[in-house]
């Protein structure tokens, strides 16, 4: 885990997704695309190429999975790789 913030706030923790189970992964993948309604462009996907999608982001270290302390819940978000570590 790799913590995000700092000062006196609890710190994000980056969780791998190796460290998840699989069925574990795809639950927090599911529950990410289901909550963001991600605008995916013209054409409509079903949930698993949704899940397939953010799958190959977190792959290529386009997204990350997320730890808050502070309100015990995960999320994925999506952007720069974080700090150490290349595309």
């Amino acid at each position: 885990m790799t913590d995000f913030m700092s000062d006196d706030t609890p710190a994000l923790m980056q969780i791998l997704p190796t460290q998840l189970s699989p069925e574990a992964l795809r639950a927090v993948v599911e529950s990410f695309v289901l909550r963001e309604g991600t605008e995916y462009g013209e054409r409509e996907f079903s949930l698993d190429e949704k899940v397939a999608q953010v799958l190959r982001q977190l792959e290529r270290d386009e997204a990350r999975i997320v730890f808050d302390p502070q309100t015990q819940s995960v999320n994925i978000v999506v952007g720069a790789p974080a700090p150490g570590r290349r595309r």
